[in-house]
């Protein structure tokens, strides 16, 4: 089974996508909403991922291969006929190819994903998975959000947010705070979506994290992982009443149907100014992203995707967005974990000029995932499969988005934002 998907806890893309070189196709699955729905063909984004089709490969070596294979198969044939040293697990050594095969691509978001994993991975797609209810992203060596991989001294793994009455508020995490080590291993040399798949785990099983806080010495926490429900959609009034504020954790299918409510309120209430605010949000469903930005567009690109091939394909709006009124302007707030669906939609608005982007450089995710489940108890994987350029074109992977307005998201006391209150300036309010 193929997908096209989003990660929960990390900075994870395009198309309703049937992009699968495959001779034989079968149904597929997608997550959506609240809890893991199904249907056919969609695409995340996260990390940028593809929910598609089931595709049985072609059995044996095509003709034309059978000398780059040969190697493979002597290699495979004298493990599994003259290997002394115990029993040959078949299975195993199936999926240890696999998982060599992709490494060996060297891209950090391409692969290999047992049962178990594959399994907790989907789980996370629609807001609703079992973990310790946190967003993670990366920093530099000062703490600066960067947007870098894989995780090294001058690439470190931190706390972006904390779901509130998660496992991880009750056991102090704080935004900030630097994960070192995950159940007494290092997070150096990984990726943030692998550190992801570390930390969540079945419900009532426990994870320990080695934090650093600061200067402090670092400590341990062992914290006992939960059913999280992550809400992708939260809003409020700001300058008493005259701004609208949308906070995005997310682009699930609901996530698409509550910021269009959300939109369409503010502007039934007369509001000509609205601030949409996708710091931290790793992203979700490519559709998503398009719905979302077509609230603020009335037509053109919301952003292109490139395949294997190189063949350029146009998505553009939907036409019946709530606040697609030029007099109404917008801001959107970005940093280090605004990634994937988030930059799309971010992209969208600023090359259209129908917002200022104010905060720190986006992650700069500019691919594509396909998630593949292998027949049998074989787990899957995760390859890159396209690319996605914004309207102008520009392939923002592994250089992110600079915004207009650059503003370093550090607050000097508690309860003060610099970068919502620079987006409130950049609309012509007062901070506060």
């Amino acid at each position: 089974m193929t997908f096209q998907a989003n990660p929960d806890e990390s900075p994870a893309e395009p198309s309703r996508s049937a992009a699968e070189p495959s001779r034989r196709r079968s149904g597929a699955l997608i997550m959506a909403g609240a809890l893991i729905a199904i249907m056919a063909g969609s695409t995340l984004f996260l990390a940028g991922w593809t929910l598609g089709r089931q595709a049985a490969q072609q059995p044996g070596t095509p003709v034309s291969e059978q000398e780059a294979w040969q190697p493979f198969w002597d290699t495979y044939a004298a493990i599994t006929e003259r290997y002394a040293g115990g029993p040959v697990d078949r299975p195993a050594l199936v999926q240890g190819a696999i998982k060599g095969m992709i490494a060996a691509l060297n891209d950090p978001f391409s692969y290999y994903m047992t049962p178990d994993e594959f399994k907790a991975s989907l789980q996370g797609i629609s807001g609703q998975f079992s973990g310790i209810g946190t967003t993670v992203g990366t920093v530099d060596a000062r703490g600066s959000n960067a947007s870098c991989t894989p995780l090294s001294a001058t690439c470190r793994l931190a706390i972006e947010s904390v779901i509130p009455g998660s496992p991880a508020e009750q056991a102090g995490l704080l935004p900030g705070d630097v994960i070192a080590g995950i159940d007494g291993t290092g997070v150096d040399g990984l990726t943030v979506d692998q550190t992801t798949q570390r930390i969540r785990g079945p419900k009532d099983t426990t994870v320990t994290l080695s934090i650093v806080r600061g200067t402090a010495a670092p400590f341990s926490v062992t914290i006992t992982r939960a059913n999280i429900l992550q809400p992708e959609v939260s809003t409020r009034t700001l300058a008493g009443g005259a701004v609208g504020y949308i906070k995005l954790a997310g682009f699930s299918d609901q996530a698409s149907i509550d910021f269009k409510a959300a939109v369409a309120a503010d502007v039934k209430a007369g509001r000509k100014a609205l601030v949409i605010d996708l710091r931290g949000d790793p992203g979700g469903f490519v559709t998503a992203a398009r719905d979302i930005a077509s609230q603020f567009l009335a037509g053109g690109t919301v952003f292109w995707e490139q395949d294997a091939a190189g063949t350029l394909t146009e998505v553009t709006a939907e036409p019946g967005g709530a606040a697609t009124d030029p007099s109404i302007k917008g801001g959107v707030l970005v940093d280090g974990g605004t990634a994937s669906a988030s930059e799309i939609v971010s992209a969208a608005l600023h090359d259209h000029g129908r917002a200022e982007l104010v905060g720190s450089k986006t992650y700069g995710k500019g691919t594509v995932q396909q998630w593949t489940q292998l027949e049998g108890d074989n787990g899957g994987f995760r390859l890159t499969i396209a690319r996605w350029l914004t309207p102008d074109k520009v392939w923002i992977n592994g250089t992110g988005i600079t915004p207009d307005v650059v503003v370093p998201n550090q607050a000097t006391r508690p309860g003060q934002d610099p970068v919502l209150d620079a987006g409130l300036g950049a609309l012509g309010f007062a901070p506060g």
